[in-house]
Formats: C-alpha cells, structure tokens, sequence
C-alpha cells in the first residue's frame, strides 16, 4: 500500500502582506499626531468663541473658491497616492508601458503625480497667506490670524513633510537593484501618512472655511 503526500500550493504569483509591526508603528505614531491636531482645533473653537464679531469680520476675507480648488486637488492626491500604492503591492515600481497608459503606470509615476500635486496646494495655500497678509491678517495681528496661521501652518508642514517622504521613496525606488517588499512596505507607509494628512485637511477646510 503506497501513500502519496500533498505539498502545500504556492500561489503563482507571490501577495505582498502588509507587516503588523510597521503597522501598528504607524497607527500609534499617526494618533500622537490625531491628538496634536485636536488640539489645535481645540483652540481654534475656543478662540472663535470668544471673539465672534472678530471672527465674522475675518472670515469674510477668505477666498473660498481658491481654498475649494485647493482642497479637492489635495484630496485627489489621496487616490494616485493609492494607486501608486497598488503599484508597490504588485512589486511594480516604474511603469511597464506607455507614458499616456495610466493603467500601466508604476509606483513611482503614481507617486510623482502625487508628489505634483501636494506641491500645488503648498504653492497655493502660499498664495493664500499672501493675499491674507495684504488684506491685514497675519500672524500677530489678532487672535484670528493667530488661529488660522497655526492651524494651517503646522498642517501645510505635514504636508512638506509628505512630499520629502514621497522624494526618497521615489529615489530609493530607482537607487534599489531590486524592487521588493522593503521598498513596498515603505510605500505603503508613506501613504498611510499621506492619507492622514488629507483627513485632517478635510477637517480644517469644514471648519475654517464652510463653518467659519
């Protein structure tokens, strides 16, 4: 009597699975920053309640259809950022056809995109403080220029922060002889950062600029 033994399938192309330790690491790391943002917007309520003529008045200056346009190409970078992300989930870090063939687009193109895109809002919140400033409100000039400054200003150096990790992401993709799970798990990271940086922005454009 003969018996015959099974080796387990393999699939036949290999998933990337995303590491629970760098995961946890981020979330944890991404909450201190949940809590800092509270905070900011915990002033900036406290603030508006006390001041409410001041805060009608300077409201009035802000260009909502720049801010609106701003924001809907921040929260777009959210979703190349994503793709980019499927990209190094296939271990795919440049694009395998076509520069106009988005669809065969890699990690990195995704990620320029992204990159392109996250410049514009900084360029144009820029921009704005300009505009602002010539209207009379900066930083030292009331409470309002005081909240609005801070609140925006930490999160555009977020956002700074997002396009330095998406450049060495970028370039670690073209310095790597080969692409594997380190630079995908670094990918991956990269966007869960990004993607918190949207949410907030989300946040503050309700409140600053709709709410007033």
């Amino acid at each position: 009597m003969t018996s015959a033994t099974h080796a387990p399938s393999t699939p036949a192309h290999p998933t990337l699975n995303r590491p629970n330790l760098v995961s946890v690491g981020t979330v944890v790391w991404l909450s201190s920053e949940l809590m800092f943002f509270a905070g900011l917007f915990a002033m900036y309520f406290t603030l508006r309640s006390t001041s409410g003529t001041m805060w009608a008045e300077e409201t009035a200056k802000l260009n909502f259809p720049f801010a609106l346009v701003n924001t809907i190409v921040l929260v777009a970078s959210s979703f190349t950022c994503q793709m980019g992300v499927f990209a190094a989930e296939r271990l795919e870090p440049r694009r395998t056809g076509g520069l106009l063939q988005f669809t065969r687009w890699g990690m990195t193109e995704w990620f320029s995109l992204t990159f392109v895109m996250g410049a514009f809002f900084v360029a144009g919140q820029t921009m704005e403080y300009a505009m602002l400033v010539s209207e009379h409100v900066s930083l030292s000039s009331n409470a309002y220029g005081s909240a609005f400054y801070m609140t925006t200003g930490f999160h555009g150096l977020h956002v700074i922060g997002g396009l330095i990790a998406f450049l060495f992401i970028i370039g670690r993709a073209f310095a790597a002889k080969k692409f594997g799970h380190f630079e995908a798990t670094s990918a991956i990271v990269t966007s869960y950062y990004w993607h918190f940086v949207d949410v907030v922005w989300i946040g503050l454009f309700l409140v600053i600029y709709v709410l007033k």
